[in-house]
């Protein structure tokens, strides 16, 4: 395999591992490719955020046994879910679940065109404004959840949507990657975006899919397959 970014990066852990083999197979049912699917997010998930959220000390409290200490918090306001339509619904809850706090999810919707598989838009709706004042405190960070990377346009027009709507910094979670595709998409902001997957398979066919990949994982966990 060619050398990844140095912003892409892909688990070794062999839980995840394991499980990505099993989300692979046309065996596996729909109701364990949703559990498998959040499973996954989860794990790829708490390696991401290790490095790139930031804690911050809270007020104080009280054991059970009266011993005082000081709480620790996520600093949970400076950062934002953004699922790209449809698959990336089936990350939210694993984020939500890792997440001390609830944070907003802001949608995107992209899809690949069929002949020439460029991203179109049909829907957006982040805010206007991120955060407060322009100057007041950090800039979020926004983590954009897409299953499958393949071609990497509809990933690298996410962060491009993103970039310009005014955050600081993206992490990109991702089950499965393809080579070229992660190779664009990190490339697209290379000094603000850090994508975090669980594989990387190096082929892509024809019309754009993952080799062996995962099959269209927005069918799968939606029962959409043959529409």
């Amino acid at each position: 395999m060619a050398s990844l970014p140095s912003n892409v990066h892909v688990s070794t852990h062999p839980c995840l591992l394991a499980k990505l083999s099993l989300l692979r197979s046309k065996a596996t049912s729909a109701k364990e490719v949703r559990a498998l699917v959040h499973e996954i997010s989860l794990l790829v998930a708490s390696e991401a955020l290790a490095s790139s959220v930031e804690v911050v000390d809270g007020p104080k409290d009280v054991t059970t046994l009266g011993f005082e200490y000081t709480t620790t918090q996520i600093a949970s306001k400076s950062v934002c879910l953004v699922p790209i339509l449809r698959s990336g619904l089936g990350m939210v809850d694993a984020l939500q679940t890792l997440l001390p706090e609830p944070v907003p999810v802001h949608h995107l919707g992209l899809f690949r065109e069929p002949t020439t598989l460029e991203p179109v838009e049909y829907y957006n709706n982040l805010p206007n404004h991120v955060g407060g004042p322009a100057g007041s405190g950090p800039g979020k960070l926004a983590i954009i959840l897409d299953p499958v990377i393949a071609t990497g346009g509809t990933c690298a027009a996410a962060i491009q949507t993103l970039r310009e709507w005014g955050v600081k910094r993206i992490v990109v979670l991702s089950i499965l990657a393809a080579l070229p595709g992660a190779q664009k998409a990190s490339g697209e902001w290379p000094e603000g975006v850090e994508i975090w997957c669980a594989g990387v398979d190096n082929e892509l066919t024809h019309d754009g899919m993952l080799q062996p990949g995962l099959g269209d994982i927005g069918d799968r966990l939606f029962l959409t397959i043959g529409k």
